[in-house]
């Protein structure tokens, strides 16, 4: 991996050429909490997939995430500045203008890139987040209490239990996505939405018990669609084959 400083913040990310004749359509890849760029978009097979449909990739690991520096106050991880470290990374790439996808709490931040910086966002996938994306604050906050519990085997709560065995399973630093957690809970007024002009996707799983209503957050929008991911709840659908030919048929249809 290569890394860069986002306003004094370490950050990991990969660069991936196309394959073949590249359509000069780059896409940035924004990954879900507790994850990095390698489990959400690497084996999934994301990278390969949109590599091979002639487009660039560049992925990073949110800061608190994978080789990224960790923070640790929750003030450090308002999405506003995730997604200031989007647009510091394409700025350091020299990328003026990019397809954007996000999953979950990456979707919130490629919102809010799109809000801060719509010029820099061709267009938009917001991947396992519906309308909680405004009549909600993403995760439970008890999420943070998991990455703080003592071991998996105190928690009975079973999401506090996935997220925590996930974030074990990753070896994220448990004290980094308590304050990440934390920090990273702000919405998007049904206003804000309606002034995001960019071509928008919004895939939701059908048995995903988090995102909320895709189909809600993209009636919000101007110029949105939803994806339903058939029989794929929160942490399965990420890596769907209908979400992966969905997100390439929008890809080649969209202005």
């Amino acid at each position: 991996m290569k890394t860069f400083s986002s306003d004094g913040v370490h950050l990991a990310y990969i660069d991936v050429p196309a394959e073949g004749t590249d359509r000069g359509e780059p896409i940035l890849l924004i990954h879900g909490f507790a994850s990095n760029h390698r489990i959400n978009w690497v084996n999934t097979r994301w990278v390969e997939t949109l590599t091979k449909a002639g487009r660039r990739v560049i992925a990073l690991d949110n800061r608190g995430h994978g080789a990224s520096q960790k923070l640790y106050a929750a003030h450090d991880y308002r999405s506003d500045l995730m997604a200031r470290d989007a647009a510091n990374l394409l700025a350091h790439l020299h990328v003026s203008r990019a397809d954007v996808m996000g999953y979950s709490m990456g979707a919130r931040i490629a919102a809010f890139l799109a809000l801060g910086r719509p010029t820099l966002v061709r267009s938009l996938v917001l991947g396992g987040l519906g309308d909680r994306l405004v009549h909600g604050v993403g995760l439970p906050i008890g999420i943070a209490d998991a990455m703080e519990a003592p071991a998996l085997h105190d928690l009975m709560d079973p999401m506090q239990r996935m997220f925590r065995a996930f974030a074990e399973q990753t070896k994220s630093d448990l004290k980094a996505l308590a304050a990440c957690i934390r920090g990273s809970r702000q919405t998007v007024t049904e206003k804000g939405m309606e002034t995001i002009q960019t071509p928008t996707l919004v895939a939701v799983g059908t048995r995903d018990e988090v995102a909320g209503d895709g189909h809600k957050l993209a009636a919000m929008m101007p110029n949105a669609e939803a994806l339903d991911i058939p029989g794929r709840d929160h942490n399965i659908a990420v890596g769907d084959r209908t979400y992966k030919a969905g997100v390439l048929a929008f890809l080649e249809r969209r202005p």
